[in-house]
């Protein structure tokens, strides 16, 4: 069962193009956003859409993937688990974001 706590699936297309880190070790990292859409009937039976985005980080070898394949646009499955992460921005305000790390992603369509 534990396989299945803080386990994130989602489908949806690539916002921009990803933007890499290279890390003072050599390591990098590859970030992006994915949109996913939803919609519903209201009270009137009108149907409203709205769309998602979602931070995703990728880490390790399917940075190479990212760098290669992936682009805005591009529909993409991935799976990863939801973190969180605070900071401080430029003028001292404390900044919260919530991100899913990859760990896996499948490309879809072209």
């Amino acid at each position: 069962m534990n396989t299945l706590r803080n386990k994130v699936q989602l489908i949806g297309r690539l916002g921009q193009d990803p933007e890499f880190v290279t890390f003072e070790n050599g390591n990098k990292m590859a970030k992006f956003s994915i949109a996913t859409d939803d919609s519903y009937k209201n009270k009137d039976g009108q149907k409203i859409e709205r769309t998602y985005w979602h931070n995703i980080i990728v880490r390790n070898g399917l940075v190479k993937v990212v760098e290669n394949y992936v682009t805005k646009g591009q529909e993409i499955a991935i799976e990863g688990k939801l973190t969180n992460r605070t900071w401080e921005d430029k003028d001292g305000n404390k900044r919260y974001t919530t991100e899913i790390v990859c760990n896996e992603l499948l490309m879809l369509g072209k």
